[in-house]
């Protein structure tokens, strides 16, 4: 394998018999120790149970190249209901989309080319015609194959398929002509523009740098994260619903997309902080779904002790989300800026995107040439409607968050963030001794930027109706003449998702995040890069089909 991937832009793997990790981790080790390597690893992996951290670590144990590699992984490794989970690692050059349930449903929801297969050693005999049809038609021409357990049986059936089969090993080289393999289009980085310097801009442009593109990002503003992600401070947690409805499942993979950037690159406890989030559902004393002991690193019921120390009745509903954090968008904005192969042109204000020959041109308010490039994503919030030609049916929503410093000594916040209500946040670093944040306000087709009183008293009273204790001590604060507001206009879709794919070949959009932008940027950057490369998707295909722009 290693000599085939050499010098590629990107080598992708379809591991379909992770077991207990030991195929990803050699090839992770394998693509370390190769100065030819390719510049992206990503593998998919298929596994309908995962293995605990201890089977993961034990396997890897006596390697000691692998045993490093087995902890890293580890420390990502929580959480993994049914479905796609992305991990990354390497600065986001090694990829794992770890697909969990059974082989043959997660077969079907793979979208993507793979230039390597690994076949599962321990069940060669589940190796049917059905079930090696449904991996070849994921594989490139060429695609090279391994299979520790290759029978005689096995064998057969992978030569019916097309593959030239040798030993253990594979290539794929079928010797009649089909017209989908044969077409397939490999696309090469090049030069990109983004167009908006917010959340959704800024991690589109990070992905695709990542992938070897040279991206400018072009914004009006002078500075990025000048719109809605200038908002001091947000609250990132899972939308959970008690039947795990397609939002809940949307935004446990945002969720966890993000906290790891967040993890790897910002600050804690300046620019972000994993607090944990309770949420608070008053009478509605629905359970959360019945979705094994896997759920519990994300949401469960909140403990007496957890509502008392917040200050809500113990007889209330409420859960506990633990994968879950404050963030400055901002400082996110910065971070995936900072990507080599990204930089920012702020003050250029973009009116027209029109196709010339083979490339796209960027122009300004006044007609001039503002930049030309390969591919363009259109990440610019409202703006996004009239640069694409009312493609889209994109809705303002205005909204205001209110905030001030901590008065020093009080004990009337709660020790962590609450939703459930608007959210509130006890505690983030915009003044010296710290500030709590309550918001915001959600206004329908109102993009007016003032700030308004009547919002202010509505965030203060929706934080009574759960924290009377703390919404005393914001009022006292309000009377000292210490509150501040921050407004702000997002973006929305008819059905509150985000809109994201290919418009025409080599224009895309990236848009629509809501009032959920730290939930879905990274998420909608990723599956419009994996879409640009036909790399392993970071959701299911249906649920990415519920995120495209077409839907």
């Amino acid at each position: 394998m290693r000599h085939a991937w050499q010098r590629r832009p990107q080598w992708r793997v379809l591991d379909a018999g992770f077991g207990a990790g030991l195929n990803f981790l050699s090839t992770w080790q394998a693509w370390r120790g190769d100065p030819l390597r390719p510049g992206l690893l990503h593998v998919a992996a298929i596994v309908e149970r995962p293995p605990s951290v201890d089977e993961l670590l034990r396997a890897a144990n006596a390697d000691s190249l692998l045993a490093p590699l087995a902890q890293a992984m580890a420390s990502q490794w929580h959480g993994l209901l049914p479905g796609f989970h992305r991990l990354s690692f390497e600065e986001g050059r090694v990829l794992l989309t770890l697909c969990v349930g059974e082989r043959a449903a997660m077969l079907r929801e793979q979208a993507f080319r793979a230039d390597a297969v690994f076949l599962d050693a321990a069940a060669p005999l589940a190796w049917t015609m059905e079930a090696v049809k449904a991996v070849t038609r994921l594989c490139v021409r060429g695609a090279v194959l391994t299979s520790m357990a290759m029978t005689e049986s096995l064998a057969h059936v992978l030569r019916t398929c097309g593959w030239q089969v040798e030993d253990r090993t594979g290539r794929y080289d079928p010797a009649w002509p089909m017209k989908a393999l044969d077409h397939d289009h490999v696309t090469v980085a090049g030069e990109a523009v983004v167009v908006g310097a917010g959340l959704a801009g800024a991690a589109a442009a990070a992905s695709l740098a990542r992938r070897g593109w040279q991206v400018r990002v072009l914004d009006a503003a002078a500075a990025p994260a000048r719109g809605a992600s200038s908002l001091p401070a947000g609250l990132l947690a899972p939308h959970q619903s008690p039947d795990d409805n397609l939002l809940s499942r949307l935004s446990r993979a945002g969720v966890r997309l993000t906290l790891e950037q967040a993890r790897q690159g910002l600050a804690r406890g300046l620019e972000w902080g994993d607090t944990g989030v309770l949420e608070w559902r008053g009478n509605d004393h629905r359970g959360l779904p019945a979705l094994g002991e896997d759920l519990a690193a994300w949401s469960r019921e909140a403990s007496d002790a957890q509502k008392l120390s917040a200050g809500i009745p113990v007889t209330d509903a409420a859960w506990w989300h633990e994968t879950a954090a404050w963030i400055e968008p901002a400082a996110l904005v910065r971070l995936w800026l900072r990507e080599p192969g990204v930089r920012f042109f702020g003050g250029r204000t973009v009116t027209s995107i029109a196709r010339d020959s083979a490339r796209w041109r960027i122009a300004g308010d006044r007609g001039q040439l503002l930049d030309e490039a390969d591919v363009v994503v259109v990440a610019a919030a409202l703006g996004s409607q009239a640069l694409l030609g009312e493609r889209l049916a994109l809705h303002a929503v205005g909204g205001q968050v209110t905030w001030a410093p901590r008065e020093e000594g009080t004990r009337a916040m709660p020790p962590f963030p609450v939703n459930g209500n608007g959210h509130f946040i006890p505690h983030v670093p915009l003044v010296d001794r710290g500030a709590w944040i309550t918001g915001s306000s959600y206004r329908r087709g109102d993009q007016d930027p003032a700030v308004r009183d009547e919002d202010t008293v509505a965030n203060v009273e929706r934080v009574r109706q759960v924290l009377p204790r703390a919404a005393s001590a914001m009022e006292a604060a309000r009377d000292r003449g210490e509150v501040r507001s921050w407004t702000g206009v997002r973006c929305a879709s008819a059905d509150r998702r985000p809109l994201v794919g290919e418009l025409e070949p080599g224009l895309w959009v990236s848009t629509a995040m809501g009032s959920r932008g730290l939930t879905f940027a990274a998420l909608c950057g990723e599956l419009l890069a994996a879409r640009l490369h036909a790399e392993p998707l970071p959701l299911p295909a249906r649920l990415a089909q519920a995120l495209d722009a077409g839907r």
